[in-house]
């Protein structure tokens, strides 16, 4: 059963093969054994609709694939390498003989017990070769480390280890910038836009739709157009700040907010994401760009909104009503953020405020992501709110319902995850800010400073 000294064997818990049905590929070289009681495992967790249910059966399509061609001669392993998976040379073990699983200091037959008397079985027959448990659940980990099994978290679904390393979409120029890169500069005015051509060292380390800004004698503040080599075109960007360039009533109140709407109503950038805490003025900003696109602009037909239905707490059970009756409860932000926006004239008389009220709300759908799948959006302003809660799978199928003159914004917030097994690292938020950074029609920022309250700001800082 031993192929080689310096691969590892890797004993699978059905949570990893739940979350990533693809785990089976992610091993390289090293060799896979799945016990028999994960098969049990995700036999009784295929059954449903649910994200957990799908991976579970796209599990069994994969070991299927895996063992046709080996059906005789389970003992010597399956091939894990495939025409689609070429760069996998490990092999698939399933469990064929029964284990005694007489682990005095573990109590009764309990799924994750048998599983660590597998494999504390495998580690006294393989005396030469490392034995690992991959796990996502921290408890059958502790356990294994207590009876001196190695035990390893499923980190090959991270984008990152640590996310402040994350793309935040703008970048500090030192004070020395325009001594270093303003010898070979260009300058012009193109359609109202003032664009600047700057050769230098700092240009190679730039990406097309980053901001930079600089802080010091002049302030100075550009979105990067192109990049090429050491050459880099900057363009100066709208300062939304000032109130003559308000946007819907609303004003930027720090210089990432001025660079979020600067993004939000560009009509070459197709994918905007938004992180940062409470408060920092994420919905707010973007339901001011889409409305100003799709009422005073008509760039785009209507706004789509829709997040993740994770509860914090417990859950209220089943809602009655429409798709649209349903999702309210979930989009409170919506109505607290159109109660800002909603602000007319007092010459308009509450007659004019509810005109301006029915008006607005007949231009936003609220769509749960229960029905996304197979549906394609024209000219739509697509708003994906609590982005942090959904998987790089997710993530996927709701991108990729974009259709011509569509675009899409995520909001979240990496330190407020809500589902199961999705860290920091692993979010699909996280997942799509690092791949598509770079892109020409992606933009991306980071909101630093919250604008809600003293209270809202102390509360997050200390608390």
């Amino acid at each position: 059963m031993i192929k080689k000294v310096t691969t590892k064997l890797f004993v699978l818990d059905t949570n990893v093969l739940m979350h990533d049905p693809s785990a089976l590929f992610r091993f390289e070289e090293h060799d896979i054994y799945l016990p028999m009681v994960t098969l049990e495992e995700l036999d009784n967790g295929k059954k449903g609709l649910t994200e957990v249910a799908r991976n579970a059966r796209q599990t069994s399509r994969y070991l299927e694939e895996i063992m046709s061609s080996s059906l005789n001669n389970l003992e010597l392993g399956c091939l894990l390498k495939s025409e689609k998976n070429n760069h996998v040379s490990g092999r698939l073990f399933l469990q064929t003989d029964p284990v005694e699983f007489d682990l005095p200091i573990l109590a009764g037959s309990k799924a994750d017990n048998q599983i660590l008397g597998i494999v504390y079985n495998l580690k006294n027959k393989n005396l030469k070769r490392n034995v690992i448990l991959v796990s996502k659940d921290i408890n059958i980990r502790i356990k294994a480390r207590a009876l001196g099994i190695l035990a390893e978290d499923y980190f090959n679904d991270k984008v990152m280890d640590d996310t402040e390393l994350l793309y935040s979409g703008t970048t500090s120029l030192p004070e020395n910038f325009w001594e270093l890169h303003s010898k070979a500069m260009e300058s012009w005015q193109e359609e109202n836009k003032m664009f600047y051509r700057i050769t230098g060292p700092i240009c190679q380390s730039l990406l097309i739709n980053e901001f930079v800004h600089y802080e010091f004698d002049k302030p100075f503040h550009a979105i990067v157009r192109s990049v090429k080599g050491n050459t880099a075109t900057l363009q100066v960007v709208q300062d939304h700040a000032n109130p003559n360039f308000n946007v819907w009533g609303i004003s930027a109140k720090n210089k990432e907010q001025n660079f979020a709407l600067n993004l939000l109503l560009d009509p070459e950038v197709d994918f905007v994401s938004l992180l940062g805490q409470a408060g920092t003025g994420k919905t707010l900003l973007t339901l001011a760009a889409g409305l100003h696109q799709v009422l005073e602009k008509k760039i785009y037909s209507e706004i789509i909104m829709t997040r993740v239905t994770v509860p914090v707490g417990e859950d209220i059970g089943f809602l009655p009503g429409t798709e649209e009756e349903k999702m309210n409860p979930w989009m409170g932000a919506l109505d607290d953020n159109l109660d800002v926006l909603n602000k007319t004239d007092d010459a308009a008389g509450d007659w004019g405020h509810a005109a301006t009220q029915d008006l607005i709300r007949s231009r936003i759908k609220v769509k749960s992501l229960n029905f996304m799948r197979g549906r394609t959006f024209l000219s739509k302003y697509l708003i994906i709110d609590e982005a942090q809660n959904l998987t790089p799978k997710q993530m996927k199928t709701l991108i990729t319902r974009a259709g011509p003159g569509t675009k899409v914004v995520c909001l979240g917030n990496i330190a407020q995850i809500d589902t199961p097994y999705l860290t920091e690292g692993s979010s699909g938020l996280t997942y799509v800010v690092d791949r598509f950074k770079g892109w020409q029609h992606n933009g991306h920022i980071t909101l630093m400073r919250g604008e809600r309250s003293r209270l809202a700001d102390h509360a997050a800082e200390a608390l």
